[in-house]
């Protein structure tokens, strides 16, 4: 199989790093190679977050290049425009609408722009989805990232079971059934 390369972009605090660690742990589980990379910027004063995770039958390094994304996971709306230039022309970005004001905005030296994911289709493969919703149905904001996996797995080869038994491992055995819950609910979106 051919490399496959997918990124995961958000801000610090939304699950970038897990989110990376429970598709790292599937393509293991399944005997690709995997490689994985995380950018953390400052990630903990809400700043960006980059993680590449590059899976195939032999993979030589963990960065993805401009221009060759198979799948942009963006946890939010701005981080999905500045990093759409990653995708392959087929490629697939799957986008959570939540917005979330980075220090310009919020201090009013920028204004947040409009239209971002309307611009994106014109460009793009879009798939949106309000994640944080469906998150906050399931009494659990936290969990909203794995909302996201579960649309994203039903673009990949792998079964919803392969997928519970990496969330199984992936995260504290006291959040592995809201995790399931919220895969599912991304998974039947």
């Amino acid at each position: 199989m051919e490399t496959r390369n997918i990124m995961i972009v958000g801000v610090g605090g939304q699950g970038t790093l897990l989110t990376s660690r429970i598709l790292g742990g599937i393509m293991l589980g399944a005997g690709y190679d995997v490689k994985m990379s995380e950018v953390h910027g400052m990630a903990q004063r809400g700043g960006s977050v980059v993680t590449y995770v590059r899976y195939g039958d032999k993979v030589a390094e963990p960065i993805v290049e401009e221009g060759q994304a198979d799948v942009l996971i963006a946890f939010e709306q701005l981080e999905a425009k500045r990093y759409a230039h990653f995708l392959k022309k087929d490629g697939v970005l799957i986008v959570n609408s939540q917005r979330i004001d980075p220090m310009p905005v919020v201090i009013g030296a920028a204004e947040y722009p409009e239209g971002i994911i309307e611009e994106l289709g014109k460009k793009y493969k879009v798939i949106e989805v309000d994640a944080m919703a469906e998150a906050l149905k399931l009494n659990n904001p936290k969990v909203f990232n794995v909302v996201v996996i579960g649309v994203a797995a039903k673009h990949m080869d792998f079964t919803k079971e392969q997928w519970f038994e990496v969330i199984e491992k992936t995260v504290k055995p006291k959040f592995v059934e809201i995790n399931k819950q919220a895969f599912e609910v991304g998974y039947n979106m």
